[in-house]
């Protein structure tokens, strides 16, 4: 092989780093206790070896429910973890799942726009949807029809945009002479009433950094109108190109690829998923899954680009295929290629070429001619 053909593509590069990795059983084989995903090390460890190599964003899972018998040991909340990491980073984007299901829509954005705060503008929501009988049951609620679900979904992003945008980026003004912190007139309220929830009044923080953080939505929530990054789970490339197609007609901006990886380490791939399936098996997620080599998941990489702007990573074992990631894929200064690296003082929305959004109720800039 070439080395034009082991180049990486122009894609941006995203990881899941819930737990000790996406196969139930990982944490059997991270080489940690297993209480040890609960602690601040392993965490601190896996961001800062993405952040290194040049990863735009990690993403955190979290569900209302804990994890199943046999599985890790807990979990903390997502936002906390994020949160967590947010003052230990100072380039890669930090994006938790919150639910729309089982979040107040006004406490969600607030817990979001403090996230971006913290970080300096490297925020971002990967929006959770979470409607089985035991998720709902957590906050008392009934299962929500298909379309309903749906309809909450949208409203809650677009309900979180405006709480976002309900302080000018102006709003503070911290005028000593006068003793005001902020311009009143530069603080809206927001004023939703929908069938699932109603919101009333402005935010209590300011306006975050990158005006509005970036929202990626896995495909299967079907509100592509809705999002920045449209998460696309399909195992196979066809699959891939023509959700891919629906989502960019439907207007998002992104589109990434949700892809599986267990790759050849102390063991081949094969192997080693076969003995991981042995202690649980991995069910099958409707994500590309790849098992086998780093030079072929170059190969894969380079296949997708053509048709999606970037990859989310889901590593089977991250304490194993992490670092495999790392220094066989992103770290051979021959496959560099032209892949987008974050930069210190860049927002995520910089990172991934999204523009800054205007307020939505801030006037007009007066123009001369």
């Amino acid at each position: 092989m070439t080395d034009r053909d082991t180049r990486l593509p122009g894609l941006h590069l995203a990881l899941e780093v819930d737990g000790d990795g996406a196969h139930p059983a990982a944490w059997r084989h991270s080489g940690r206790p297993p209480g040890a995903v609960l602690g601040p090390g392993a965490l601190r460890d896996t961001v800062a070896a993405a952040e290194s190599a040049g990863f735009a964003l990690v993403t955190f899972a979290d569900s209302p429910l804990p994890p199943a018998a046999g599985g890790p040991a807990g979990r903390l909340e997502a936002g906390t973890r994020a949160a967590y990491v947010s003052v230990l980073t100072d380039r890669i984007g930090l994006a938790p799942t919150l639910h729309v299901t089982t979040t107040e829509p006004f406490h969600l954005a607030t817990q979001l726009a403090s996230l971006d705060h913290a970080s300096h503008g490297r925020g971002a929501w990967v929006v959770g949807a979470a409607n089985g009988e035991d998720d709902a049951a957590t906050v008392g609620e009934p299962v929500r029809p298909a379309a309903a679900l749906i309809r909450e979904t949208a409203d809650v992003i677009e309900t979180a945009r405006s709480l976002w945008d309900s302080w000018e980026d102006d709003a503070v003004i911290k005028d000593r002479a006068t003793g005001r912190f902020l311009d009143a007139d530069r603080v809206h309220a927001v004023d939703f009433e929908g069938p699932a929830f109603s919101v009333k009044g402005p935010l209590i923080t300011p306006r975050p950094p990158q005006g509005r953080l970036v929202v990626l939505v896995p495909d299967a929530l079907d509100v592509d109108d809705h999002a920045d990054v449209v998460l696309v789970a399909r195992p196979d490339l066809a699959g891939v190109a023509a959700r891919a197609a629906d989502a960019r007609e439907a207007g998002a901006p992104l589109v990434f690829a949700e892809v599986e990886v267990v790759l050849d380490a102390d063991a081949p791939a094969a192997e080693r998923l076969a003995a991981l399936d042995g202690a649980a098996l991995w069910p099958e997620t409707g994500r590309l899954r790849h098992v086998g080599s780093p030079e072929a998941l170059v190969g894969l990489l380079r296949e997708l680009s053509g048709l999606v702007d970037g990859v989310r990573l889901h590593p089977a074992v991250l304490a194993v295929d992490l670092p495999v990631l790392v220094d066989r894929v992103l770290g051979d200064p021959a496959a560099a290629g032209n892949r987008p690296v974050p930069r210190p003082g860049d927002t995520l929305r910089d990172t991934l070429g999204l523009p800054r959004p205007a307020n939505r109720y801030a006037a007009p800039a007066a123009t001369t001619t």
